[in-house]
């Protein structure tokens, strides 16, 4: 019992670590968006709630966007929920990670966002998918509204955060995660590659966000793949 007891206290202690990466840059942008939002003249508190309520960074910049361009209320949420249509696949692919009972799944549900899924997606066998999705999940919500409310708090002071290359930390950290699973085989690869290709080519023309639903397209060549192994 002690060694099960210890065994499982040292993966855990190893989720934690790998995390870290990811909360770091989660905080980093939270500062950002937050920063942002008040030095453009929003109040304080709309960014925090938005963060804690919605909690989706890359709809939340755009939804911030469209208010501060002068939108209204309703245009900003249209925007945020067709950014956010590609968590629907996210759900599908973590929907056994979530465990039984509807508050437990409503909270995992709402934990969803693309570093939590590729994170858990990365580990070997389910129990440790399980306890990667909650250990990341929670410290990353925990992680993104403190930095939110950082940088709401510190206003305009930081200046313009652009400067700074924080857009950079959130792709980086996920290419770091995806990664390992480009070892699968090639039609991972394949999909990969052809999803990458497709983001980038659409990515001046789309808001922020919407480049990676269309890299969803890339699971096409991942499933005739996988039909043509079976076949």
């Amino acid at each position: 019992m002690r060694t099960a007891e210890r065994t499982a206290r040292s993966e855990r202690t190893s989720l934690v670590r790998d995390s870290a990466l990811v909360w770091f840059a989660s905080g980093i942008v939270g500062v950002s968006f937050g920063a942002i939002a008040v030095a453009d003249g929003l109040p304080v508190w709309v960014p925090v709630v938005m963060s804690l309520v919605v909690y989706a960074g890359s709809a939340q910049f755009s939804a911030v966007g469209v208010l501060l361009a002068g939108g209204g209320p309703a245009a900003a949420t249209a925007t945020g929920l067709l950014l956010n249509t590609r968590t629907v696949a996210f759900s599908l692919a973590v929907a056994d990670l979530l465990g039984p009972g509807r508050l437990t799944r409503l909270l995992g549900a709402h934990l969803v966002t693309d570093e939590t899924v590729a994170f858990a997606l990365a580990q070997p066998d389910p129990a440790r998918r399980r306890a990667a999705f909650w250990i990341s999940g929670l410290g990353l919500f925990a992680v993104w509204n403190i930095g939110v409310l950082a940088g709401a708090l510190a206003g305009g002071a930081l200046g313009d955060t652009a400067t700074y290359g924080l857009d950079a930390a959130f792709p980086a950290v996920l290419v770091a995660l995806v990664l390992p699973a480009l070892r699968e085989g090639p039609a991972v690869r394949r999909s990969a590659l052809l999803g990458a290709a497709l983001a980038l080519a659409v990515t001046p023309a789309v808001p922020a966000g919407v480049p990676v639903l269309v890299a969803l397209a890339g699971l096409a060549v991942y499933g005739r793949g996988r039909g043509r192994r079976t076949a």
